[in-house]
């Protein structure tokens, strides 16, 4: 066997089932579509902006000051990560007197969710059902019953 073929990731023969092609090329959603998602993606990527989406997830709605203290971080620092979750639509934000204060989008708490709980997002996943590996059952099997009486004790 040819490793370099192996690790090359390419076939060694070009083959084509076409109308599995096509369906599935006709059911790919369009650029723009994942554009927009790949930046909503790209807004997670760091640890410290995902550490506030958490926050605001797990929070609900908080100010600056708050996520700051929460994550343990700089207020410029929090505040810098808050304006590129708003950027990508993850969040948004309210004037309430002095304070701003911050609540992800729908779109921030799923993907937040999704990111930071695999089995959430593979139990919303279409393809969930072959790509994820089986699960034990809720209640396992009782053991088998007996086919032969027990032994008498000693005699």
């Amino acid at each position: 066997m040819d490793v370099r073929k192996e690790q090359d990731g390419s076939c060694d023969l070009l083959c084509l089932d076409l109308p599995v092609a096509e369906t599935i090329r006709s059911r790919m959603p369009p650029l723009p579509g994942l554009e927009s998602a790949a930046a909503a993606a790209k807004a997670l990527a760091d640890p410290t902006r995902l550490k506030v989406a958490a926050a605001l997830a797990e929070g609900g709605e908080l100010c600056v000051c708050d996520l700051a203290w929460v994550i343990g971080q700089a207020q410029n620092l929090v505040s810098h990560h808050l304006r590129q979750l708003r950027h990508a639509g993850l969040a948004t934000s309210r004037r309430q007197g002095r304070l701003v204060m911050y609540t992800l989008t729908d779109r921030g708490r799923t993907l937040t969710s999704a990111v930071l709980n695999p089995a959430f997002a593979a139990r919303h996943d279409t393809n969930a059902a072959r790509t994820a590996p089986p699960t034990e059952p809720a209640n396992p099997p009782q053991s088998p019953v007996r086919a032969t009486p027990p032994t008498a004790g000693p005699r």
